[in-house]
């Protein structure tokens, strides 16, 4: 049984997560110790249990250590099996993370899944479902396999109560991703979503997006959900290149200035829009992981250019080579731009 040191590296529940998700595809049982070893609050949380039990039940493995609070758990996955499944994190947990769990074994499976998930759709330190729909799936979609995913009802925190409706078709062959130009900029988006709370702080927040992009007014608008169970705002900029789409956010709490929102969404694309790398950050993170698959599965991977990446992709890299023999390089430009390729040995 492969061991795993849960407090490695960037130390937070990416590790569970893609140890599960790996396990699955390869068969590799595992055991992690000093689960978020580091965390205000350490050991399983409601959403990575969730996402433990959901990967159990989809592949029939034995577990040992699932519960909330646990810093030990034990993995032994069996055969991942395609259909139809729904799984609630109960709370406003993100719903994307756990479905980023199951997704890598589901694109392999022997047949299409179709998923129902509940919890959290727009939560801050998770990939919101506008990332998911307009970055991820697309570039995941040009490996070869066809991932749909639809937005029932958004769930923010605390209340969560959101609702993601999935179909994942599996890969006959998978494709080489290869993204190292941005190529020119086709649109440019902005959209403050304002649920269950005042409409004039969408409006401040539109306000400041046009006055900091100076974008033409159609391009920056006010959403207000009329489905959602409890408050939340959320800034959502969005710039689409010819080869990729870029999505950026900036979530409201209590006590933070709608402008503050705006603000930090804006900064994330500013930064993008100064450079030419086609990549941010967290989607190079988000990639890495089913390009490894598709190398296990016999396809040839791929390379992106990204921003010099963060203690969460090193990190996330290293759980990569624990399970997966892969040719994985770092190719550094300058202090803040980098290739990463990821192939056969």
């Amino acid at each position: 049984m492969l061991k795993i040191d849960g407090s490695q590296g960037e130390g937070g529940g990416q590790i569970v997560r893609s140890s599960i998700a790996l396990a699955m595809v390869t068969g590799q049982p595992f055991q992690i110790d000093n689960i978020r070893a580091g965390r205000k609050k350490p050991g399983l949380m409601r959403q990575h249990l969730t996402a433990v039990t959901a990967a159990a039940r989809i592949c029939g493995a034995e577990l040992a250590g699932a519960s909330i609070g646990s810093a030990r758990l034990a993995f032994q996955p069996g055969s991942v099996t395609a259909g139809e499944y729904e799984f609630s994190v109960g709370s406003a947990g993100s719903a994307t993370l756990v479905l980023q769990t199951v997704l890598p074994a589901l694109m392999i499976a022997g047949g299409p899944s179709s998923l129902v998930l509940e919890g959290g759709t727009h939560n801050p330190h998770a990939p919101p479902f506008d990332f998911l729909d307009r970055a991820f799936l697309p570039i995941l979609n040009r490996l070869g396999v066809t991932v749909t995913a639809t937005l029932d009802r958004p769930g923010f925190y605390p209340a969560g109560g959101g609702r993601i409706s999935v179909h994942v078709s599996p890969a006959d062959k998978f494709q080489k991703l290869e993204l190292l130009e941005r190529g020119e900029l086709l649109a440019q988006r902005g959209r403050a979503i304002v649920a269950n709370l005042p409409r004039h702080i969408g409006e401040r927040e539109c306000q400041l997006l046009r006055m900091r992009t100076g974008w033409p007014k159609s391009c920056v608008t006010l959403e207000s959900p009329a489905d959602s169970r409890g408050p939340g705002n959320v800034v959502v900029l969005e710039i689409e290149s010819r080869h990729v789409t870029e999505v950026f956010t900036g979530f409201g709490e209590r006590g933070v200035r709608a402008e503050a929102v705006a603000d930090a969404a804006w900064r994330q694309a500013s930064r993008y829009l100064a450079t030419d790398v086609p990549v941010g950050e967290h989607l190079a993170d988000q990639l890495m992981l089913p390009l490894g698959v598709s190398v296990f599965r016999g396809g040839p991977g791929g390379e992106y250019r990204t921003f010099a990446l963060t203690p969460h992709s090193t990190t996330h890299l290293d759980v990569l080579r624990l399970f997966l023999d892969l040719d994985v390089a770092v190719l550094d430009h300058d202090r803040d731009a980098c290739t990463v390729r990821i192939g056969r040995r």
